[in-house]
This record gives C-alpha cells, structure tokens and sequence, in this order.
C-alpha cells in the first residue's frame, strides 16, 4: 500500500529522508535548512515523503509561490501597450501557485523515487499530496490556489509513467528556455585543454576578455568576507535581477549568508575586485558530478570595461574542469553568451494548469506571451 505524508518543514522530515537525498544537494536537510531561513518572502516550503509497507521510497518538494505584480515584471523601457498587456497578463495570474520543484534554481530538483516504487504510484501519490495540500491552504490561510506546476523537464523527459494523467489532470506542457549546459570533454584534464579546444576566434575573444579583467583580483570569500561584503553583494545582485523581464522572486538580504553558514564549502563565492573594491561577484553550488552555478551580481558601470560577466563564466568553466566536474550547468538566460563559452542548449518543459477550468484552455497561449521564445544565435566555440 502506497501512502504519503506532508510536512512543513526540514526539521520534521523522517530520518531515512536524508539516505534518499544524498545525490541531490537540492534535497538535503543542509540546503532546505539554509534556504527555510534565507528564502524569498513569497515562497513557503513544504516536503512529501512517499511510502510503501512504511519504507520511505519517495521524496517531493512543493512550493506555495505567491505571485505579485511588483516581482513579476521589472522591465522599465517597455511601452504603455506591453506594459498594459503585462498588467492584464499578472492581475490574470496573480495569487497563490503550487510548485512541484524549485523555483529558486534551474532544473529538476523537486522529484526523486527508488525503483520501489513505480512512475505511476509516486505520481498519483503526489497528485494526491497537492489535492491536500490546496485544501490545507484553503483552510488554514484562506488562500486559493489558481496554478499548478510541474516544473523543469528535459524535453525528452516524462514525469508522468502514464500519458493518461495530462488528460485527467487537464496538464499543458509548455517550452520554457533551455538549460545552458558546459559538457566537460573526458581528455579536459586542465582548463588549459579547454583552451586548446577553442578555435582562433574564440580563442581571441578569451584573451581579450583576460586582458581586460588584468587589474581585477579575484578572491574566494570565507563566510566572514561574506558577511563584511554582503549589502554590496546584494544590491549588485539586485541590478542583475531587476533587469530581468519576468521573474517569480527576490531574495531576501541574508540568502547568501545563509546559505554560506550552512553549506559552507559546497557553496563557493568569489569576490571581483578593483582597489580593493568589490565590483561583482559570482556563486556556485557543489552538487555532487555536478557544478551549479548560481547568483551573481555586478556594479554596472564597470561591467562594459572589464568584461565582468564574459569573465566570470570563463572563470566558472574552469573551476568545474580544474576540479573534474562533469558538467557545468550554467541554468537558463543570456543563451548566447553562454554558448559563446561552450554550453549547449538543452530543452526543458513544464506541466502547468489553471484549477479554473475555463481559463486553463487559454493558459498555454497566455504563457507564451508570459514566456516569449527568445530569438539567438547558437554559437561554436570549439575546433571541429
């Protein structure tokens, strides 16, 4: 008999929780610990433990994200009619979202099971989960859910063993921008290999942008420097972020503080600096073969001059091959830049309905408009 049980945070998840969760930085109790008391104030956390004769053989994270006009949109240059259609588009979407997933961080964190358990059983025990816990929210905040989210799928990837549950549970599977992946090659012992990979022209854009980072020092930073330099790293960060045309959060001060207490050195922060003044940062996330990069910020009036951002993800590339990383996971945005250096474009998917009927037969065409298809040019940085 499968069962489950929900719970509302890290401190309640059962023992066998963390045997589960050992591949998966993004499951452990360190990170949930971490980011439980650094997350953005519009995301509650809650957990599944999925069962079956009592033996725990499945895990879930689900997000209740409570969306607002303020965080959705942040583009200032837009005209009045997109600004106008964003507004209609947010006051649509506005209120309470149910995610099955992350929505802190690119990929598919949110799902894992033991061959236990079946693709069907696990998914119907989490379908179940969600019944209740809208019912939970309901009740308890007297808040509705309007959306449902299965969140970060490689496009060649199912979460559902039965095609039946997108007619049953009314799901749309929308495109969303790929994750921007660095393969490292088995023969890149060294950064010095990846570069003997790059053919002249970018090869030449490398130098280039070494060249002009020349005065910079970079510096990893302990959690005291941390700490020290946490206000700049947060305003630099938040002119990252509030560039960005649609965005579902924003981080609280103390996130990087937060995650750097409890993760310590699976979280690694390195600092830019010109004078001794930090002028941009950037943050990873050891995750197990995997190197995940993370947040970053940077003043903008040095950005052009140093080539800040170019630099940081050259600089991220080689800290994952120095250190035998199998991949660099560079997440989703800036496409092209980030192929320019190497990483390939993989496509990812979500399952997504409105719990209104009626509007989610239009939800697919509003979140294309919500979630353009960006238009950019694949780049080939290697010898062929």
């Amino acid at each position: 008999m499968t069962t489950y049980k929900l719970y509302n945070s890290f401190k309640d998840l059962p023992e066998a929780w963390s045997v589960l969760s050992k591949n998966d930085l993004f499951f452990q109790e360190s990170y949930l610990k971490a980011m439980e008391l650094a997350s953005p104030t519009n995301i509650s956390w809650y957990y599944v433990g999925i069962f079956k004769e009592q033996k725990l053989v499945g895990i879930a994270i689900i997000q209740r994200v409570e969306l607002y006009l303020k965080d959705m949109f942040r583009e200032h240059t837009d005209g009045f009619f997109i600004r106008s259609l964003k507004d209609i588009l947010s006051i649509f979407l506005r209120g309470n979202m149910l995610v099955v997933g992350n929505m802190t961080h690119t990929g598919q964190h949110g799902l894992y099971h033991t061959k236990e358990i079946s693709k069907n059983d696990f998914c119907d025990a989490i379908i179940r989960a969600l019944n209740d816990l809208r019912l939970k929210i309901k009740n308890e905040n007297h808040k509705k859910i309007r959306v449902i989210l299965w969140k970060d799928y490689f496009s060649d990837q199912v979460p559902f063993g039965n095609s039946l549950v997108y007619t049953k549970e009314q799901l749309n599977r929308v495109e969303v921008q790929p994750n921007m992946i660095l393969k490292v090659k088995d023969h890149w012992k060294t950064f010095d290999d990846y570069l003997t990979d790059l053919n002249k022209k970018y090869l030449r854009r490398y130098r280039t942008a070494l060249k002009k980072a020349k005065n910079i020092r970079k510096e990893e930073l302990d959690i005291e420097q941390v700490r020290t330099l946490n206000d700049t790293m947060y305003q630099y960060y938040k002119t990252v972020s509030d560039n960005a045309s649609f965005n579902t959060f924003i981080l609280p001060k103390n996130h990087f503080i937060s995650l750097k207490t409890e993760l310590k050195d699976a979280f690694k922060v390195y600092g830019y600096f010109l004078d001794n003044e930090l002028i941009g940062f950037y943050t990873l996330l050891i995750n197990k073969s995997q190197l995940e990069t993370y947040f970053l910020g940077y003043h903008p009036n040095y950005q052009y001059t140093y080539q800040l951002y170019l630099n940081m993800l050259y600089d991220m590339a080689a800290y994952g091959i120095n250190q035998g990383f199998q991949n660099v996971v560079y997440a989703r945005t800036a496409m092209e830049i980030k192929s320019s250096v190497g990483a390939e474009a993989l496509p990812m998917v979500v399952f997504m309905k409105h719990t209104n009927s009626l509007l989610n037969a239009l939800f697919r065409q509003i979140f294309k408009l919500m979630n353009p298809t960006k238009k950019w040019e694949e780049r080939h940085p290697f010898k062929h």
